[in-house]
């Protein structure tokens, strides 16, 4: 029985497919969290804004998870949300904010750096 050598030449997968190994979302794959505060007007219209924002601009290409800092406190504590509504895209790095209001989809597209 022989052994390959630590010295053997070996092949390389490319960085896209160790990420899909890995499980991780390929570049173009954007993550974004929407922070709110509750279930009020104001938070509906965010989620409502940013979910037809990813549909135009990142059809297919996102996921969004919405978090009610009220119920998770302690993930607006770790990720150091300190107002609402906030949007962080996560990925692709590096992490982008985006906090206020999300009316001027020109805006928060931009100060995300997301490009359709």
């Amino acid at each position: 029985m022989t052994s390959a050598s630590p010295t053997a030449p070996r092949q390389e997968a490319s960085a896209a497919a160790v990420e899909r190994l890995a499980g991780a979302p390929p570049d173009d794959h954007y993550v974004l969290h929407l922070f709110v505060a509750g279930i009020t007007p104001h938070s509906e219209r965010a989620i409502h804004t940013v979910t037809t924002l990813c549909d135009v601009h990142l059809k297919d290409r996102y996921t969004l998870t919405v978090v009610d800092l009220y119920q998770s406190p302690d993930v607006a504590r770790y990720a150091h949300i300190v107002c609402a509504p906030t949007l962080v895209r996560q990925s692709p790095a590096p992490v982008r904010r985006f906090i206020g209001d999300l009316a001027d989809s020109p805006r928060v597209l931009r100060a995300l750096d997301i490009t359709p």
